[in-house]
């Protein structure tokens, strides 16, 4: 093949592979390479039919324009330089590397010893150097055009305030749905397949949260063993959809996956890795990143740049503090919202995003820069709000716009419900937004994002279900995932006929989904938890993309599924249980009261109820804050039960003295319908494991 780089002084301020519409403009940087290498390779990927040096150096980025080439070429890049691991550079220019910046990744990725930079002969010895070619091993970058019609589409930017997360994963939501057809289960496609959208529109969700789908590999031990890299934390390519999700090779597929969720009124986050990447510690693989510039693009070990510093269990630390690192993430986000028409994204242990000098700084640049921009402030941000390293845990610390996921919500939850004791005063913060962790800064009660299950831990059914986890199929011998699931098997180990003990598991469910639904905050609800998805008992399947980890539609609780329909449509009808403010616990002008907590007998908690260990029920009334109209039509009762039945009395609360009674979760146990609302007596009887909702009454 005879292509040359162009003579003309050409220069796009883009990174990447840049198709201009007659030619193609390649970009790439590296501080401390000697030489960086363009490899052009045949349709099939199979033949490396050009190898160019990149002709410019300016300010340590690489590039060159090629006329003639265009949307389609495959192509990689060969780093010239030191190999001096002592010193932390890793270059070998024998190992093909994916660009940082390619759209779309193809060819297959194929787990071999060549793959890596020096000499694998078992003795975990990482200083020698390999001169074997990866190119065959290798997948390549693909050079696009961006053009796809978004006619019709327009970004929807939903308040948090109004915001229903679920999180799910493309194959984990689409694989056994006997409605999506076979050829699109797995897909983007089969994503945004009709079954699916409908399943979301009348659950009444606002939001899916994507588990990765940038371009990640498949872990070697895994395969090794058998399984595979479900979830998808080990990403290779920030700029391209993951390759197993897509039907065709074309990225135009996300695309219409997110137009037509968007045409639904779904917003589409995606769960992002910025934190580490696929190759690993200084034994992993060199692929990309490390033979481009591994002291630039890694953070190194203080001690010694041989080694990489690792602040996220994978062996690695991307090295955001970098500015030219810090370029890429964000030009990755743009990219994703302005190109695919992302709404939003979840940054996976997001505190390492946050290090500077390895300490975490709320100030830090990685803050500063997502605050400053206009694209990227407009939407929505969500941080895992921890790492593995000192001072990783920072729930509460993150700056706004960032929203968090809020672990606490879920641990405290699940105790109250369980009957743990002691619980109730943090049970009262976590209905009121946790206060303690984000009312501080101007933040408002939409900071935390309420779950009572994720991704990683037991879903909703396994938490009532099960004492222990039951990870013997990851084959790390029961020992991964959390030991403490705050989980209550209700008297059987999994699943089992004992009605009693189904209805029991039922009301709970029930108890703790309208929990997650009243409070404030912004819930995600966990996909499959609406009609009592279980992973038998695995709290950590991250490595099983099989029936384990897929949503089992063909079990469906359909029961329960009305259910949950009802208590979206609630919060959505009851403007009260989504503010944005924190509420004032102080009485305002006129003594009027914008949440306050009451003991059974319709009297305010005092200090001897908040400290009483042995304390089940508590109620809890809301006002809507910064508005005009104080009327009792503002306010809301709700009393939660983790006890047995109990007798209250309502208060008079505000000028509300009489309720009616419109929803009791102990009325589901047996099925999706209920009394309708009626006139509450000033006393009550609240059945165990319930929760009960009590709206004022007429007054005329």
């Amino acid at each position: 093949m005879n292509v040359t780089f162009s003579e003309l002084n050409f220069l796009k301020p883009e990174l990447g592979a840049e198709y201009t519409g007659e030619g193609t403009h390649f970009a790439v940087f590296s501080a401390h390479a000697e030489m960086i290498e363009l490899c052009l390779f045949s349709e099939d990927g199979s033949r490396e039919t050009a190898r160019l040096p990149l002709p410019k150096r300016e300010g340590d980025v690489w590039s060159g324009y090629i006329e003639g080439i265009g949307p389609g070429t495959l192509y990689g890049y060969r780093a010239h330089g030191p190999y001096d691991p002592h010193s932390g550079h890793r270059f070998n220019p024998n190992k093909l590397l994916l660009d940082p910046y390619a759209k779309q990744v193809a060819g297959t990725f194929v787990w071999d010893d060549a793959l890596f930079g020096y000499t694998i002969d078992g003795t975990g010895n990482d200083l020698s150097f390999d001169e074997r070619d990866s190119a065959p091993l290798m997948v390549k970058g693909v050079i696009q055009d961006p053009a796809f019609d978004w006619a019709g589409e327009e970004a929807i930017r939903r308040p948090w305030t109004d915001t229903i997360i679920y999180e799910t994963h493309v194959r984990g939501m689409t694989m056994t749905h006997p409605a999506v057809p076979e050829d699109l289960r797995g897909t983007f496609l089969g994503m945004a397949s009709d079954p699916i959208i409908d399943h979301l529109t009348k659950l009444g969700v606002t939001a899916i949260e994507l588990l990765p789908v940038q371009y990640f590999l498949d872990d070697r031990h895994l395969l090794e063993r058998g399984l595979r890299n479900y979830w998808g934390y080990q990403t290779l390519g920030f700029f391209a959809p993951q390759t197993r999700y897509m039907k065709s090779n074309r990225i135009t597929e996300f695309k219409t996956m997110v137009k037509r969720f968007h045409a639904a009124g779904i917003e589409v986050l995606m769960d992002v890795v910025y934190n580490h990447t696929a190759e690993g510690s200084e034994h992993g693989p060199t692929l990309s990143f490390r033979g481009l510039d591994n002291l630039s693009y890694y953070r190194p070990s203080p001690e010694n740049p041989r080694h990489t510093f690792d602040m996220t269990g994978t062996g690695n630390t991307l090295n955001v503090a970098h500015p030219m690192v810090l370029r890429m993430v964000l030009d990755s986000l743009r990219y994703w919202v302005q190109v695919m028409h992302i709404d939003g994204f979840r940054f996976d242990l997001a505190s390492a995003l946050g290090r500077e000098d390895m300490e975490f700084d709320r100030e830090g640049g990685f803050f500063d820069a997502i605050r400053q921009d206009p694209i990227l402030a407009g939407v929505k941000l969500i941080a895992e709000p921890w790492d593995i390293g000192d001072g990783g845990y920072q729930l509460g610390g993150f700056p706004h716009p960032f929203r968090e996921w809020n672990d606490r919500f879920r641990d405290d939850v699940r105790r109250f419900w369980k009957g743990d004791d002691g619980i109730v005063p943090v049970l009262a913060e976590r209905i009121a937004g946790s206060p303690v962790q984000f009312n501080h800064s101007d933040r408002g009660a939409t900071a935390s994002i309420n779950l009572i299950s994720a991704h990683d831990g037991f879903t909703l059914m396994d938490t009532v279900s099960y004492n222990d986890r039951h990870n013997e199929a990851n084959g790390e011998d029961n020992r991964d995932g959390h030991a403490e699931n705050h989980s209550d098997n209700m008297g059987a180990e999994g699943a089992t006929d004992d009605e009693r003990i189904n209805s029991a598991r039922a009301r709970r469910r029930s108890a703790m989904f309208t929990t997650l639904m009243v409070s404030q905050g912004v819930p995600m609800i966990l996909g499959g938890d609406e009609f009592g998805n279980s992973q038998g008992g695995n709290n950590n399947v991250y490595c099983q993309d099989n029936e384990i980890g897929w949503v089992d539609w063909a079990s469906g609780d359909e029961a329960f599924l009305a259910f949950c329909r009802k208590m979206v449509e609630f919060r959505k009808e009851n403007p009260s249980l989504r503010q944005e403010r924190f509420l004032n616990g102080e009485p305002g002008e006129g003594g009027h009261l914008e949440i306050a907590w009451y003991k059974a007998d319709g009297r305010p908690m005092d200090e001897e109820a908040w400290h009483d260990e042995t304390l089940r029920i508590v109620g809890v009334y809301f006002s809507r804050n910064g508005v005009a109209d104080t009327t009792p039509a503002n306010g809301i009762f709700l009393v939660l039960n983790a006890g047995a039945d109990c007798e209250i009395s309502l208060p008079r609360v505000n000028e509300t003295e009489r309720w009616q009674r419109v929803l009791d979760t102990a009325s589901f146990d047996a099925a999706s319908d209920e009394p309708g609302p009626r006139a509450a007596q000033d006393h009550e009887v609240v059945a165990g494991q319930s929760v009960t909702v009590f709206l004022p009454g007429d007054h005329g």
